[in-house]
């Protein structure tokens, strides 16, 4: 009888379970994007628009009478990495929402017309999060420049642009398979989303976590000063501020605002190791993101048994820290929302075709990076540098405040650099966040403060008309 009974439990405890999964988690499984069996239901199913947030669409499907159906991009390499692509596999959205475009809800009359006709539905459409008149000044401000922009709504994690260049035009991807198979092509980096996944020291914006760092620490940070001489040899380390500019007597706001290496690298020389590596990785370092699209995983690697000399180079950004766009924006999106940070996401709704609402994505609060009183002080700091510090011949005089922290990484030892702006508008409500890489600015002369501010430009003249 035990047996028995336990047999009958076992029974109803799965029978139990099925419906449960039936219910609530098959359409999980289901849309996951490395289930390869979604694409079976093409044979039935023509594969719906990806949206803008503004209702452009910027990738679209038709079949012809054969029933064959093309996949067509309007906007070409504008939204490459956005949109991804497919065939050859897949990419960003087309990845990432293959489900949802490959069901239909089209209304049942018009289903069972499709049905007995032998023609494909409708699939549903994905409503983007994406701004289209944001995302063409991100790409249109980088012009010919490798490098990434995104940005994001700091109190919902909204994607409101991502731009990655070198790009490619996915109407034409059997052209670009073509070329990457060449020994010219190997090396192409064109399918990489740099937003996400490209890795680079972070440079001078670095210096927003060292500083949180040391208010941690420092409880009267507000008394620090530092004479800056412009170069200097700290910890054994030869360091210079920008051209061996002295900045002369500064405050810790002031340090900031200038963006000071030798005060940066002697405040390196107080910090407890084990509290950096501890607060690093509380900023998402060495961690996964919040973020359902393919990244990397940024890195900082000092730890309690690092050695004196590697801090000088590691608090001003340098050394071997690296980090992608996203994640410096993310640093930013929990200064500017208080310290909580919001997961970012680039699908807002799903409709069917005739435009009616099938699910839509609600903002989520992945947690606290930092106390609100933390978040307030480096906002207050980050204004300084662009109401005063480097960041002011683009912002100061604006018809907009701008917090924000600027960044040039060196990566060789021939001068070569990356610029960097992460930062956000409207300092007392922060409403949107931009971070920003452009590769090779010495060269190109383009500087990552000048992209950000296009954007911040067009998100004025968006919602206020200014």
């Amino acid at each position: 009888m035990v047996i028995a009974y336990s047999m009958v439990a076992v029974f109803l405890c799965l029978f139990g379970y099925i419906i449960y999964f039936m219910q609530f988690k098959s359409e999980t499984v289901i849309a996951n994007s490395r289930n390869v069996r979604q694409d079976s239901f093409a044979d039935t199913v023509e594969r719906g628009d990806i949206i803008t947030s503004d209702g452009i669409v910027i990738a679209t499907s038709s079949t012809d009478e054969n029933g064959n159906t093309n996949r067509s991009y309007p906007y070409s390499n504008m939204f490459a990495h956005v949109t991804g692509y497919e065939g050859y596999g897949k990419s960003g959205l087309e990845l990432q929402a293959n489900f949802y475009m490959l069901r239909s809800h089209v209304n049942i009359f018009e289903r069972v017309y499709n049905e007995l006709a032998e023609q494909k539905n409708r699939g549903d459409n994905v409503v983007t999060t994406i701004n289209f008149d944001l995302q063409k000044t991100a790409y249109e401000a980088l012009g010919s420049c490798k490098g990434a922009v995104i940005a994001i709504e700091p109190s919902t994690g909204k994607i409101r642009a991502m731009v990655s260049k070198p790009d490619f035009d996915p109407n034409n991807i059997d052209a670009v398979w073509e070329y990457l198979q060449t020994e010219e092509g190997a090396s192409s980096t064109i399918l990489l989303n740099r937003a996400t996944q490209g890795l680079y020291a972070p440079g001078s914006t670095f210096k927003v976590v060292t500083l949180l760092e040391y208010i941690r620490e420092n409880s009267d940070y507000e008394e620090y000063t530092y004479s800056c001489q412009g170069q200097d040899i700290i910890s054994h380390v030869n360091i210079h501020c920008y051209d061996s500019t002295a900045h002369g007597n500064e405050t810790l706001q002031d340090s900031l605002a200038y963006s000071c290496n030798l005060s940066f690298a002697n405040i390196g020389t107080t910090l407890n190791y084990a509290n950096y590596r501890n607060t690093a990785n509380k900023m998402l370092f060495n961690s996964a993101l919040p973020y359902e699209g393919v990244y990397n995983q940024s890195v900082f690697e000092i730890d309690s048994s690092s050695k004196e000399e590697e801090l000088p180079q590691t608090v001003i950004g340098q050394g071997n820290t690296r980090i992608t766009p996203l994640h410096n924006a993310l640093i930013a999106a929990s200064i500017a929302n208080g310290g909580v940070l919001m997961k970012p996401y680039l699908i807002e709704r799903i409709e069917n075709d005739d435009g009616a609402k099938i699910k839509e994505i609600k903002a989520k609060t992945y947690g606290e990076l930092m106390t609100s009183k933390e978040a307030e002080i480096l906002n207050t700091y980050m204004q300084a540098v662009c109401d005063y510090g480097t960041a002011a011949r683009y912002f100061s005089g604006s018809a907009y405040d701008v917090a924000g922290k600027t960044g040039t990484a060196e990566y060789d030892n021939e001068g070569n650099c990356n610029s960097w702006f992460i930062g956000f508008c409207d300092t007392e409500n922060p409403d949107l966040v931009v971070s920003v890489v452009v590769e090779d600015s010495n060269i190109n002369g383009v500087s990552a403060t000048s992209v950000a501010k296009q954007i911040f430009d067009t998100y004025y003249n968006i919602n206020y008309g200014q």
